[in-house]
């Protein structure tokens, strides 16, 4: 294994940590949660629009790895949703995370949901571009010049003729992404045990 290659694996074990810390949070604050809903966009509205957050989520993030699939260090990938942002994994898991707090029926949850978790992705992000810029030199300092690191810039979209797909990678990121499904039911579960009073409402939020 690369110097390169352990420094970015070093880096997501640290996302791994933070994330998983930031479900924790998540978690307990749906236990203390009563959502309100804000004018029109009711409960059931933030909640089923987290949904299909979460779907969007978990159908964008096998698409990203049909290109990058185990290239990260080895290829600088620009094509695809490469060519978008650079970062589209973790735009897509942005999204389901909001998807996933918006489960509370809170909209105020979904978006500190996001919130906390473009924080950590900034964070990451800034050291991957560091290992990245050692590896590929100018190639990847034009590309970050040139592509936005979250926000997609369909105007720059790269198609690609060719892919070299690797199934175990993309079965694994599936899996991976089917994990914010299970926040439906963890949060419900929440929400019933505040409506029945085995654990106080400490907060009140649209």
């Amino acid at each position: 294994m690369t110097t390169a290659a352990i420094q970015l694996r070093q880096v997501q074990l640290v996302r791994k940590a933070a994330l998983t810390a930031a479900v924790m949070v998540l978690l307990a604050m749906f236990a203390f949660t009563r959502a309100t809903g804000v004018g029109a966009l009711s409960q059931a509205l933030v909640e089923r629009i987290g949904q299909w957050l979460i779907v969007v989520c978990i159908v964008g993030r096998a698409w990203c790895s049909l290109y990058i699939g185990g290239r990260k260090i080895r290829d600088l990938v620009r094509t695809g949703p490469y060519s978008l942002c650079r970062n589209p994994l973790y735009t897509l898991s942005i999204l389901g995370a909001a998807g996933a707090a918006g489960q509370s029926g809170s909209l105020v949850m979904a978006l500190a949901g996001g919130f906390i978790t473009w924080l950590v992705f900034r964070v990451v992000v800034a050291r991957e571009e560091g290992v990245l810029a050692t590896v590929h030199g100018p190639a990847f300092l034009h590309y970050r010049d040139s592509t936005p690191r979250f926000f997609p810039n369909f105007a720059g979209w790269r198609g690609a003729e060719v892919l070299e797909v690797r199934p175990k990678l993309i079965e694994t990121t599936l899996l991976d992404g089917l994990l914010f499904l299970l926040f439906i039911p963890v949060a419900h579960g929440l929400a019933h045990l505040a409506a029945t009073g085995w654990t106080p409402v400490l907060f009140n939020l649209p």
